[in-house]
């Protein structure tokens, strides 16, 4: 066996389809290195260099080329934002034609519960009481005393019977309900604040229209209660407390209807309770009073039947 030659295959070449790939990488490459290159060239040459020179030269020659593809690609782009502004107009048009017949039907609707409105005010001969705050007058006064004791939830103000303060006007300051004028002394007058037990208000919710009456928080002062709502009637968290101002034959609510109480912070109910058990956080600050306005009834709305 070592006595014969061994031959040894000629070596092949390599195939065109191995060489082009060579190529291009090696191609690939010369211009990655040859970028960065110039990139850090770029970077690195002051603005009036040859290679800043070289790109104004270039960008001043692609100009004309750029404008006119500028000019054949308008038309097409035109076309497209009026087609997808046609699209969103008739989209736009659709939902207001909706709204619109919404809308309609509710002042519909509103129409007949005018006129049904009207019709039984009219046949039940119904009279309204005094509006807050159209009917009143607030007269502006400073809190003089916190009384302790008895009369812990009360304070007592520097306006009396000569100035036109009478017994149960009912005080608010600008945020809010804070009581009842209790008692009426020649030059001043107590306040029962709504935290007292012995204080109770008709309210209603504005959002849902459910009524009940507001009393003092068994847990704190600064928290009240929207008593006797019943389980079906709905409230929120979140909704706003006002006055109810009822009027029954020649009986009134003490409050006109309207003047805000506070906002509901919580809301639960039980299976044994037929009530609702709701919590309201009054607007005015009942334990930090300074200055009230104490409403009292305009001529035509105190004599009004």
């Amino acid at each position: 066996m070592l006595g014969f030659p061994v031959r040894r295959p000629a070596p092949r070449p390599l195939s065109s389809r191995s060489t082009s790939a060579l190529r291009r990488r090696i191609v690939l490459g010369t211009l990655v290195v040859l970028a960065l290159a110039l990139i850090t060239i770029s970077f690195r040459e002051s603005s009036d260099g040859p290679l800043h020179d070289a790109q104004g030269a270039v960008a001043s020659a692609l100009q004309p080329l750029e404008i006119a593809v500028e000019r054949v690609a308008r038309p097409f782009r035109d076309a497209y934002g009026w087609a997808d502004s046609l699209l969103t107009a008739r989209s736009d048009a659709k939902r207001l034609k909706e709204e619109n017949d919404a809308l309609r039907q509710q002042l519909i609707q509103n129409g007949f519960a005018l006129r049904e409105n009207e019709r039984l005010r009219g046949l039940l001969d119904f009279r309204a009481g005094p509006a807050f705050p159209r009917d009143y007058e607030g007269l502006g006064t400073s809190v003089i005393a916190r009384p302790t004791g008895a009369f812990a939830e009360a304070v007592v103000v520097a306006v009396g019977a000569r100035d036109g303060v009478t017994l149960n006007a009912p005080v608010v300051t600008e945020d809010g309900l804070v009581g009842l004028v209790t008692r009426v002394y020649a030059g001043s007058s107590r306040v029962t604040l709504l935290s007292d037990e012995q204080l109770a208000v008709s309210a209603a919710d504005v959002d849902s229209n459910a009524a009940g009456i507001v009393r003092h928080g068994r847990a704190s002062t600064s928290t009240l209660i929207l008593d006797r709502v019943p389980k079906e009637e709905v409230v929120e968290v979140g909704d706003t407390i006002v006055t109810a101002g009822w009027r029954s034959s020649r009986l009134a609510s003490l409050y006109p209807e309207g003047i805000p109480i506070g906002t509901v912070t919580s809301v639960g109910q039980t299976d044994t309770d037929p009530y609702k058990q709701v919590q309201v956080t009054p607007f005015a600050r009942l334990s930090a009073l300074d200055a009230v306005l104490v409403l009292v009834q305009k001529p035509t709305a105190a004599g009004a039947p």
